[in-house]
Parts: structure tokens; C-alpha cells; sequence
């Protein structure tokens, strides 16, 4: 088995054992609607999800981002049972959190040595 990784917002990179909890806030970084949702390792938090355009009231917006933590723990399992190491990340669009092989998205980066 390899490692799990899960991308944050500005692409960095968190080891998803290293995780300690997974907390929504309401309101988004830059607006007072939408939510954040954030992975906290070491005490800090790393926001892998800012969604300032979630329309709707607040009870519905963190219904929303509650539906999206348990999904990142299904997407964790998941990576988990691979044989390679695995990134999850949130996808916009589908409003899903997908994975891919760490392999895959390091393929364009040449080799040190």
C-alpha cells in the first residue's frame, strides 16, 4: 500500500495520516456565505475546500459541506485499498472528490539525480 495524500486549495499537499480532524466553518475565506472546509495536521488547518458561492441558508450550506467530509473519509478509504500512492482532491465541477495516483500527477516533473 502507498500513501495518501490530500491536495489543499493552493495545490499544496497534506499526508492524510498526519490528519487529526476534518471541520467545516461557516462562511468562506474571503465572504461571510458558502463554507470552508479544512483538514487540521499538526494544529494547523489546510483548507481543501472554499466555497464562497454556495447559495442557500446556512443550516443547507453546512448540511452541504458535513455531506462533503463524509464523502473525503469514503474517498480516504479508498485511496487507502490502493497499491500506489494516491492523491484525493475536490473536483468543482462535479462537486466530488476524486483520486488519482500520485504518479500520474507528478508524471510531468523530470527526475532529480
Amino acid at each position: 500500500m502507498g500513501e495518501v495524500w490530500i491536495r489543499t486549495i493552493n495545490n499544496g499537499l497534506v499526508r492524510a495520516d498526519k490528519v487529526t480532524e476534518i471541520a467545516s466553518t461557516r462562511g468562506s475565506l474571503h465572504e461571510d456565505q458558502g463554507f470552508a472546509l479544512k483538514v487540521i495536521v499538526d494544529g494547523k488547518a489546510h483548507v481543501v475546500i472554499d466555497d464562497g458561492d454556495r447559495p442557500g441558508r446556512l443550516p443547507e450550506r453546512l448540511e452541504h459541506a458535513q455531506h462533503l467530509e463524509d464523502a473525503l473519509l469514503f474517498a480516504l478509504d479508498e485511496a487507502r485499498e490502493a497499491d500506489a500512492s494516491m492523491v484525493v482532491f475536490f473536483e468543482p465541477e462535479s462537486d466530488r472528490w476524486a483520486l488519482a495516483a500520485a504518479a500520474e500527477l507528478a508524471g510531468g516533473i523530470p527526475a532529480v539525480g
